[in-house]
């Protein structure tokens, strides 16, 4: 964050400051934990569903915090605060006047599936030639997307920032805040449409981006997406697609997906990611075409995908002792589970391939059928065995079965519990497991137990060496 004045702040929130607070002291970084504050950030009480970020500013205070915004009358904070009527709003009213001092291209990225991924192969991209920044961890919303921002300095080229939503309106807010002049669309799914009622309404909420973006702007869409023309149409400026259909302008030919690497060809030029799975693709062309866009040579743009990483918990390949752990655990729909289905399929190595799959959330009326299919789909991915865990467990157990499944090589786990018991019993050396659910079902879980059985077994190894 570029140093900024308590007097530009007032300006920006129409704050009031509290008598004895130099107006011109700057500050260069804003924190919602008063557990991250250091001295001289700024500690921006938000009100929260657990508890009120105001009940923590003497703590702020105490930890060396320049100031604290509050909204409250209080007068015995135990520090200098600047007080605004909604700090919710002003920290968004902030965000936004901190982006108009700034020029950097700014980037929004939305769609129901692969945000994250298609943020981090962006940036990995564009990084290979320019120095920017992307959002923070999964910070998309009306909270985290300004933190996010706050990253940005006038020396970047460029910032990457994933935009989600609840509810019709939600990227609309978040444009007005971020003011992109690229929009990226990974995608169009029945994803949290439990909250969004349609999926006409969630292409109208994602198309929100494409409205956003200037005339001198561009959008990039997932071109194989059976929903890419119907977002597509709410763009006021140019509309790239990327795919690997005959219509898309950023194509992707000689496709090839191994274990540990997705290979293919854009206009000639070849592209090496080190990533599991052909459903990268997406992304993937995302990145060639807006680093291509702006300006970036083939060669540059491949550079920086060779070093792409991938997030946390989103398609990992971890090699937990002698087990390989494909970590999805940090969400799941229809269409990310069908993906990760594809992918054990074409896993050819190790002993057993063990699926172990949480719930699926938000899916409303729909949530019996997309599991069943689930189950289905997992049958056919050619896995061994199936570990089911939540509420919507037995659909999945009766779409495996449905599907040819042995009953015996199956387990409904309601229980948390009875999950890791099962797989107690049946994992053995050079098993293949993959770990997804949707966030709530905290798939992680299963990683954490794995790594703590290998880490406890490696102690006993080492308390049995003789001397």
């Amino acid at each position: 964050m570029d140093p900024i004045s308590i007097s530009d702040l007032l300006v920006a929130t129409g704050g009031h400051a509290a008598d004895g607070l130099d107006r011109d002291t700057n500050f260069k970084q804003v924190v919602i934990d008063s557990r991250q504050v250091t001295s001289g950030s700024v500690f921006w009480a938000l009100p929260g569903t657990l508890c009120d970020g105001q009940d923590f500013v003497r703590d702020a205070c105490q930890r060396g915090a320049a100031f604290c915004v509050v909204n409250s009358d209080r007068n015995d904070w135990g520090g200098p605060v600047v007080k605004v009527a909604n700090t919710g709003a002003a920290l968004s009213q902030f965000a936004q006047w901190y982006r108009e001092q700034l020029e950097p291209l700014v980037i929004g990225i939305t769609g129901s599936v692969g945000k994250t991924t298609t943020r981090e192969m962006i940036h990995a991209a564009l990084s290979a030639d320019h120095c920017g920044i992307r959002s923070i961890a999964n910070y998309n919303n009306e909270i985290g997307l300004p933190l996010s921002l706050f990253q940005l300095e006038k020396t970047h080229d460029y910032g990457v920032l994933e935009m989600g939503a609840c509810q019709s309106g939600d990227i609309r807010d978040l444009c007005v805040i971020a003011q992109p002049e690229v929009g990226v669309i990974t995608g169009i799914a029945p994803v949290h449409i439990e909250k969004f009622g349609s999926l006409d309404q969630i292409i109208q909420t994602k198309a929100e981006l494409l409205q956003a973006l200037p005339s001198h702007g561009f959008a990039v869409v997932n071109g194989d997406c059976p929903h890419a023309q119907s977002v597509a149409a709410y763009a006021n400026c140019p509309v790239i697609f990327v795919g690997e259909s005959q219509e898309n302008q950023y194509r992707a030919t000689n496709v090839r997906a191994s274990q540990h690497q997705l290979s293919f060809a854009v206009r000639e030029h070849e592209y090496h990611i080190p990533v599991s799975g052909r459903h990268h693709l997406s992304a993937a062309l995302s990145a060639v075409a807006v680093a291509t866009e702006v300006g970036m040579a083939a060669e540059q743009i491949a550079e920086g995908l060779l070093r792409f990483a991938t997030p946390a918990g989103r398609c990992q390949i971890k090699q937990v002792g002698s087990w390989t752990i494909i970590d999805d655990s940090y969400n799941a729909n229809p269409t990310s589970m069908r993906a990760a289905c594809q992918l054990m399929q074409a896993w050819k190595t190790g002993n057993k391939k063990i699926a172990v799959v949480g719930d699926m959330l938000e899916l409303g009326e729909e949530a019996g059928r997309y599991h069943h299919e689930l189950g289905i789909q997992i049958a056919q991915a050619d896995v061994d065995c199936l570990l089911a865990y939540g509420d919507n467990a037995h659909n999945v157990i009766a779409g495996a079965f449905e599907a040819g499944m042995d009953a015996h090589q199956m387990a409904e786990c309601p229980m948390f519990e009875s999950l890791l018991m099962n797989l107690d019993c049946w994992l053995e050396a050079g098993d293949v497991l993959l770990v997804k659910g949707s966030r709530t079902m905290r798939m992680e879980r299963v990683v954490e137990w794995a790594t703590r059985q290998t880490e406890e077994v490696n102690n006993l190894d080492a308390l049995s060496v003789p001397a």
